[in-house]
């Protein structure tokens, strides 16, 4: 990769993501290399639909993407771009295939419908935090989907919950059930999905695109304990044990 554009995707995943910026970081050099353009992809896509109020300009942002995945997929000449060049560089036909799912399921983001029903709610963060993590572990060279997607779906669901204040101010209807209950069932089920995960055998290899789910488990366990810090805006872990986990997971691949 060259090192312009290696720096400007830190930099988009640092500015705009830093949960995985500081995974990224925590990884070995060669696999920062991956991560970093996978990851800018991800911080460029997910904050399309918020820099307009324009419905239409926020589909054209999305469809943008969308053109360059189909130009990666195609393996002919990719547009040039500060993501796009070096994403060209890491992701197979089949993950940049696969992301196409990831940026559709963004557009819930441009507009103020509720989710469908819980099953729609499952599949966008399986869209999202899901297939990020599965195209991350592919580009490592050691695919392992499912592991990768319960955690990548762990990771996503701790985020989502931590943002649900905010997307209620901005209008949005985030959660299908906001009763305490289901909630704090919400929060179990991504625990158990990570644990499943853990119980993978995740590949050597592959580790380093788990490590964005490292600070989840204590996210998702306060969240099950204490359901009400979703909605008043406590769903926070101390920056010790955030930092904790992340170099547990790094030394040990135990995430």
């Amino acid at each position: 990769m060259q090192d312009d554009n290696w720096h400007a995707c830190a930099r988009i995943v640092e500015a705009g993501d830093p949960e995985r910026f500081a995974a990224a970081m925590a990884a070995p050099v060669q696999a920062r290399a991956v991560l970093f353009p996978i990851y800018a992809f991800n911080v460029e896509v997910s904050r399309a639909p918020w820099v307009t109020q324009e419905p239409m300009i926020a589909e054209m942002r999305l469809q943008w993407w969308r053109d360059a995945l189909a130009e990666i997929e195609a393996g002919g000449l990719v547009r040039r771009h500060e993501v796009v060049t070096p994403l060209a560089m890491v992701l197979d036909k089949a993950s940049a295939k696969q992301l196409d799912d990831l940026v559709l399921a963004r557009r819930w983001d441009i507009y103020r419908d509720p989710f469908e029903d819980a099953a729609a709610f499952h599949a966008f963060l399986e869209n999202t935090g899901g297939l990020l993590t599965v195209a991350a572990a592919r580009a490592l060279g050691a695919p392992c989907d499912q592991a990768a997607m319960d955690a990548g779906y762990a990771a996503g669901l701790a985020a989502y919950l931590q943002a649900v204040p905010a997307l209620e101010a901005a209008g949005r209807v985030p959660l299908v059930d906001g009763r305490a209950e289901a909630v704090a069932d919400l929060a179990r089920t991504g625990l158990e999905r990570l644990e499943k995960a853990r119980r993978a055998g995740v590949p050597v290899k592959a580790r380093p695109a788990f490590l964005s789910a490292a600070r989840a488990g204590a996210v998702l366990q306060l969240a099950a304990r204490d359901p009400m810090a979703v909605a008043e805006d406590r769903l926070q872990v101390s920056e010790f044990k955030r930092r904790f986990a992340l170099t547990k997971a790094a030394m040990t691949g135990r995430f």
